[in-house]
């Protein structure tokens, strides 16, 4: 064989290393969440319509939003100074974590006409959060929030006090009761 072989090989070697030694620790992770129980749940699963469940979320959107709120790109008084505290491999960790947690269905309330009018609403939704609402990569799991947490985030990027181009636009085109339905629905799943 050939010397750039061997050095090839070696290369390959090292980033496969490196990239396990860089590898996201659950354990960690659980660790590092206790500060996160208080809002977000002792399972991630979130009781409160003014956080949102982290169990079941993927791992990339969670560090991701972890990122923002340390940066101050995404603004939130509570989430700020706790992001501020955290290392990236803290927020890998913590995302790992969470993201290892089954989800739970917060329901979308008893109003079954509210739930129907969010399922008829819902494609433009799906079409990036997933068929079931369940997230994909960067895009959140809307699959079983609160529905109180899912229509103030839906106003707030209709308000433009959330920023995300996508949905700024998209959800300029929602009216108040478009916000609530959809909210119920997914909540619901």
């Amino acid at each position: 064989m050939n010397n750039n072989y061997h050095k090839i090989k070696i290369i390959v070697m090292l980033g496969l290393f490196a990239a396990g030694a860089n590898a996201a620790d659950i354990n960690a992770g659980k660790a590092k969440a206790a500060v996160c129980q208080g809002c977000h749940g002792s399972a991630g699963v979130s009781s409160s319509p003014l956080w949102p469940s982290l169990a079941g979320q993927g791992a990339i959107y969670l560090e991701s939003q972890l990122n923002k709120f340390k940066s101050g790109q995404r603004e939130n008084e509570v989430m700020k100074p706790i992001a501020a505290g955290l290392s990236e491999a803290d927020m890998q960790n913590l995302a790992a974590y969470y993201a290892s947690l089954p989800g739970k269905s917060a329901g979308g309330g008893s109003d079954a006409a509210l739930i129907g009018q969010g399922k008829e609403k819902a494609g433009m939704c799906l079409g990036c959060h997933g068929n079931n609402g369940q997230g994909t990569g960067m895009v959140p799991k809307l699959a079983g929030q609160q529905p109180q947490y899912l229509a103030k985030q839906l106003a707030d990027f209709k308000k433009g006090a959330r920023k995300a181009p996508q949905m700024n636009a998209m959800a300029q085109s929602l009216s108040d009761d478009d916000i609530k339905a959809l909210a119920a629905y997914l909540g619901s799943l």
